[in-house]
């Protein structure tokens, strides 16, 4: 975790349960809140997965939006990451992506995140969710008609690559990623 990365931090966590994670530097700078939401009928992670599946129906590329729909309902708990103003002191965002990776490493899952849009299982994103004045390399994913993803990275302000992956395909000039 955070120390075999050398980060220093101090972890709170709300109980033996940990429904919530405090993250903060030494000096007490707040980094993040991570909160652990079970999905079950009436609680907060399932009225999330039920806003999720009606937030990916109109997104593109449509055989994502269909492959989140099939996947979103299989989900048991949401980590949700609340990014305070310590991520930009010292290795603040080291200390946020190795809780993240470690999270991610030991249960697997997918991402989302605001101004993105959601990963599939490798971690690629797999629909568009950017804003329209966003630029520069990421790396996507598109499901093949074999239901096999094709990673690559894309020029994210680019419209001919926009237009390519919102179509479910890999731009002509995008560079292929081995999986």
């Amino acid at each position: 975790m955070p120390q075999d990365e050398g980060i220093d931090l101090i972890l709170e966590v709300d109980d033996e349960r940990w429904m919530q994670l405090d993250v903060s530097h030494p000096d007490g700078h707040h980094i993040a809140v991570i909160e652990r939401n079970p999905v079950r009928p009436g609680q907060l992670g399932a009225d999330e997965i039920a806003e999720f599946i009606e937030e990916v129906a109109d997104l593109e590329p449509e055989s994502a939006a269909r492959w989140l729909e099939n996947y979103l309902p299989t989900v048991k708990v949401i980590y949700c990451f609340q990014l305070l103003s310590g991520t930009e002191i010292g290795r603040g965002w080291d200390a946020v992506h190795a809780i993240q990776g470690e999270l991610w490493e030991r249960l697997g899952g997918i991402m989302q995140a605001g101004d993105e849009g959601f990963s599939n299982r490798e971690g690629y994103h797999i629909v568009w969710q950017f804003r329209d004045d966003v630029t520069g390399p990421w790396n996507m994913a598109v499901l093949d008609q074999d239901g096999t993803w094709t990673p690559f990275e894309m020029d994210l302000g680019n419209p001919r690559h926009r237009e390519a992956f919102m179509a479910g395909r890999v731009p002509e000039t995008a560079k292929r990623l081995t999986k």
